[in-house]
């Protein structure tokens, strides 16, 4: 297999050659697996392979974390100071601009996003994560603590060591960003292991990072199976957290492993039902601007016969179909946009999470049954409520049983602003000052001043 992958890429946005190294990244090397074994990577709006990459297995995570942890306990950590931290993320987002098409152009590629999204929505806001780590970076502070004239303590925040990062297809370079930032803006060597599906922007970003010049092992990139590298990331003695983004039944599966091993951190992110509810005093306009670009493309034929089942299971439980629900064409994943009415609480299509572009609309009586049905559901990730009434805005949103809500406006996370679930859908937080605490160790130092016993 060639280790660099090129393409022309001509569109009225972007026009321009993008390079890649397929490799792992360890150790601050670009290298083959060590089974040399390889995985396609194709392009959803086609289903045709782009390129293929190389393909990690347990023995490429155990050689990346032992490179991690080396680094860690010579030139990272609390061998290099917070600032030079800051100062390396803060290049490291320069480096982001000067390749901004050329990043998009890959994560178009290999998400089926389109390329406009990609640029004006999820890369500036990726970028923005970068920078606002680095500017964390020296002012996570302790605190000091007086308890009387003889004894005082102080905290501190400590890195926890090597952590490991297991991310999603959806958004493959902005969600890396929500972990890879704060983990080393904190001083913690990371391995990310991303979607073997969408891996093309995280290797890309593995170059960014050489380039930018953090320390070889600092930050290692080998893209592999959950059930194969992701498992050996999880029950590796030697990491301390992990970090996931992905369905609730994987993450069951983390918590198990951590449980078994070392006890290791876990930060997840899971499976989401996302509620939103309109009233009947809602700018409909604003709403549904916002509420339509929720969905998303779906990413392979695994994920396209997932969707089209529910669309199946909504039909067989009674459900009324009104637009949509078939296939677009007969190459690629494309799915129409498909709405469902006249549900009830117990289908499938109500409780479950559907990843695709599928929605259903269920009616309410008032705003305490509007409170219930959205709460009806074993996942709390985010809810949404589109009202003129500030009042009632703010008191079904703190009704909802979800980490983050939103009033007049879409689940949109900011980067200030922690996101993270309750219930199924996991615990947790990226983004803000809260995803800082993911990733160190609170550490109480006593001082006695002279007392005697």
């Amino acid at each position: 297999m060639s280790a660099t992958f090129t393409k022309q890429v001509i569109s009225p946005l972007f026009n321009g050659e993008v390079t890649l190294d397929t490799r792992l990244l360890i150790n601050g090397e670009r290298v083959d697996s060590v089974d040399k074994a390889t995985i396609d990577v194709c392009d959803p709006s086609s289903g045709e392979v782009i390129t293929a990459v190389s393909l990690g297995s347990a023995e490429d995570i155990v050689a990346a974390v032992a490179a991690a942890k080396h680094a860690y306990k010579t030139v990272w950590g609390q061998k290099v100071s917070a600032y030079e931290r800051g100062r390396l993320l803060s290049k490291l987002a320069d480096l982001m601009e000067e390749h901004i098409d050329e990043i998009c152009a890959l994560e178009a590629l290999d998400s089926g996003k389109h390329f406009l999204i990609v640029k004006s929505m999820d890369f500036p806001r990726a970028i923005q994560t970068v920078r606002y780590y680095a500017g964390w970076a020296d002012k996570h502070h302790g605190q000091t603590i007086e308890t009387n004239e003889a004894k005082f303590a102080y905290t501190r925040h400590e890195p926890i060591g090597v952590v490991g990062l297991i991310t999603p297809w959806n958004f493959p370079l902005l969600i890396e960003t929500w972990k890879i930032a704060p983990a080393l803006a904190t001083g913690n060597a990371v391995v990310l292991k991303p979607s073997e599906i969408a891996p093309l922007c995280a290797l890309k970003f593995a170059e960014l990072v050489t380039k930018a010049g953090f320390p070889p092992g600092v930050f290692n990139v080998v893209p592999g199976y959950g059930s194969t590298a992701g498992q050996a990331l999880a029950e590796h003695m030697d990491v301390g957290s992990i970090g996931f983004t992905g369905s609730t039944a994987v993450g069951r599966k983390i918590m198990e492993t951590s449980a078994k091993t070392n006890l290791k951190r876990v930060s997840l992110e899971l499976g989401g039902k996302n509620p939103t509810i309109i009233f009947d005093d809602a700018d409909l306009t604003l709403a549904l601007g916002w509420v339509v670009p929720g969905v998303f493309p779906l990413i392979s034929q695994a994920q396209y016969e997932r969707v089209m089942n529910y669309i199946s299971s909504g039909k067989q439980e009674g459900a009324s179909l009104h637009i949509g629900g078939q296939r677009i064409g007969t190459t690629g994943y494309f799915v129409e946009p498909t709405i469902f009415t006249d549900v009830t609480p117990e289908m499938k299509i109500v409780r479950e999470e559907i990843f695709g572009p599928v929605a259903v609309i269920m009616k309410f009586k008032d705003e305490a049954d509007a409170i219930e049905k959205a709460n009806n559901t074993v996942y709390g990730l985010s809810s949404v409520v589109f009202t003129q009434d500030i009042n009632k805005a703010v008191r079904v949103a703190h009704a909802m049983e979800a980490g983050s809500a939103f009033i007049n406006t879409a689940s949109d996370p900011i980067t200030p602003v922690s996101f993270g679930g309750v219930k199924q859908s996991g615990f947790g937080k990226d983004l803000g000052q809260h995803a800082l605490d993911e990733y160190t160790i609170a550490k109480s130092v006593q001082i006695n001043l002279g007392a005697q016993l």
